[in-house]
This record gives C-alpha cells, structure tokens and sequence, in this order.
C-alpha cells in the first residue's frame, strides 16, 4: 500500500508540473508566422550577366603526387583533390584537362569550361610547360575575342605563367621556402580595391600582413626587382605582394595581369582549408577565411563568362567520373589526389 502511495504521489506530483508549465505557456503570447501569401516575396531573378553552372578546368601534373607510391605509370598525371574542393567550395565544378591528352580533345574540353587552374608541382620543362604555354595562349586569346575567360596560376602555375610572359626560360630565381607559412606584404594599398584581395576585409588586409596566414611550398620565384626589370612582366603584371623567404629575401607573392582575368599566387590558397599532412600549413580561422575570399573571388570572375556549355557534355567529362585516392596513408604531401592515366 506503501507503494501505491508513493506512485500516486508522483503522479499527482508530474500531473501538478504539467499544468503548472501548460497555463504558463498559455499565459503567454504565441507567435505565429503572418499569412503573407497576398504579398510579393523578395527574390529578384538572377543577374542574366551571372553565369551561375560555372565549370572550372583544372591542369593536370605529371606523376601519381605521391613519388611513384600510387602509380610508376609513365604516361600516370595527377590534380591534388584540394584544388578540386577550393573550387566545389566556392559554388564550382571541375572538368580535368589532362595535360598528356590530345591537343584536340584539350581543345574541346576547353570550350566546356568558364576558367582555368594551374596548379602547383614541380615539372618547369618539356611537354608539360609546352601544354602550359599551349593553354596560357589560348586564355589570352578568348579574352582577347571578348570573352571574360580568368585563369588562377598557383604556386608552379605562377612560375610557368612567368616564363611564357617573358619568353624567358631562365626567369626564375632560387628562394628558400620550402613548407613555410608567411606573410604578405602588400605593395600598394589601392590594389586590395580592384584586385583578388577586394574581398577580403580591411582587418583580414592587416592581419595578412603581419600573421602567417598563407602557405609557401617552392625553391623558385622571382624577386620584385627582375620583374619591374623585365618589359614584357612589368607590363603585363602588376605587383600586388611580396613575401619574405626564410633567409629574408624578398620574392613576389601575388600578382594580377593589368588587361586579362589572370591572377598568380606563389601562395597556396586551397591547402589552409583541405590539406593536413605538412605541420606549417595554417588552419586558423583567419587562415580559412583567407582560402574562403581568394576561391570566391576567382569564381565570381568564372561567373562573368559567356560560354554556355552542353550540360551534358559537361556531365560527361566533370572530376566525379572519377575517384580519388587517399595519398596521405602513403606519405604523400597531399591527403588526396585523382590520378589520370
């Protein structure tokens, strides 16, 4: 009988709880959403201007990026997969030029693209550099016939860009950073207003300027001097950053082309977000924000193109017709990458 007590006791107790909490929330005034199905939404349509399917091709390098651990395929080309989600990031896909292909089907794969990424690696010469030159001409060309076709060259892709510009082949210097994280020091503050950095906050500009936000991974560059010294640079480029190396000489860090849509970074904007396996890589949140600003700003640039690609001939040849390999289990530099053969 005890126990009967007890459990109505808690019972009476839950069921004074309950109504206590009831007239509460009824004492109380409820809102509920407005019928406002007479009224006009506020959704614009899109800017007809604005390309919003936009494609990306991405260069392939030469090698499995892993050293011979995935593949010691002569003919084996590679895109590590963080170039691949920078750009799925920023609202695009990603068709692969592979760079050994004939240079016809290149050519057709071209025309289903609304910008262009040269990577980072290592290959400078031979048929690599020749499809490099090969694609770099036919960049400038397309804008030349009116279309806004942008390219962002990153890392080796900023070295390769340098020597086809100068049509010199002994353009680059040695530098020393190598897995370094650095700063960026900006040549002139007018150029954060009308370049890759106009997206970036004002806050965002001075923190990159004194914090190591970007990651540097090369031996070759070129210093601010050789390239003001050089006519056919200094008048295609100009100088947006430098960089200090690891022994304190200055290099170039960023530039942007005065009449195309074409942006170089020594600097790797797409590690910070989606590369683990190299300790100096920063991931900080400003560093995040960093890769965030640069892969938005390139596919806004993406957006301006014209070209209107076969859906389905751009279904056919985008990057998830093929799956990528996990690298960082072998020691690679990278945690993923595709590899073409």
């Amino acid at each position: 009988m005890a126990k009967m007590a007890s459990i109505t006791s808690l019972f009476t107790s839950l069921s004074s709880s309950f109504l206590f909490l009831f007239s509460f929330a009824t004492s109380q005034s409820i809102l509920l959403p407005t019928d406002r199905s007479n009224q006009a939404q506020n959704c614009p349509s899109s800017d007809p201007l604005s390309y919003n399917y936009p494609v990306i091709g991405i260069i392939t390098h030469p090698g499995d990026g892993a050293g011979g651990r995935l593949s010691n395929a002569t003919n084996v080309s590679y895109i590590a997969a963080s170039y691949v989600k920078f750009v799925e990031a920023a609202g695009a896909r990603v068709v692969p030029i592979v760079y050994n292909e004939a240079e016809e089907i290149i050519a057709e794969k071209l025309k289903l693209v609304n910008g262009v990424i040269f990577t980072g690696g290592s290959a400078k010469t031979g048929p690599y550099f020749e499809r490099i030159k090969n694609v770099f001409q036919i960049i400038l060309d397309r804008n030349d016939e009116g279309e806004h076709f942008p390219l962002l060259a990153i890392c080796l892709g900023f070295e390769l860009v340098t020597k086809a510009v100068s049509k010199d082949n002994n353009i680059l210097e040695r530098f020393s950073a190598k897995n370094q994280a650095s700063i960026l020091q900006f040549v002139d503050n007018a150029a954060t207003n009308i370049s890759i950095f106009q997206r970036f906050s004002p806050q965002l500009i001075e923190k990159l300027s004194t914090d190591c936000l970007v990651m540097q991974n090369h031996i070759f560059g070129i210093s601010p001097q050789r390239l003001q010294t050089n006519d056919a640079l200094s008048n295609f480029f100009r100088i947006l950053t430098t960089t200090p190396d690891k022994n304190g000489k200055i290099y170039v860090s960023s530039v942007q082309a005065y009449n195309y849509p074409v942006t170089a970074l020594q600097w790797h904007p797409e590690k910070n977000v989606f590369e683990w396996g190299v300790s100096a890589i920063p991931h900080s949140e400003d560093a995040v924000l960093v890769s965030q600003a640069v892969g938005n700003y390139f596919i806004s640039e993406a957006r301006k193109s014209s070209t209107r690609p076969s859906m389905k001939k751009v279904l056919d040849n985008l990057i998830y017709n093929y799956a990528p390999r996990f690298s960082g289990a072998v020691g690679s530099g990278f945690d993923e990458v595709y590899l073409f053969q």
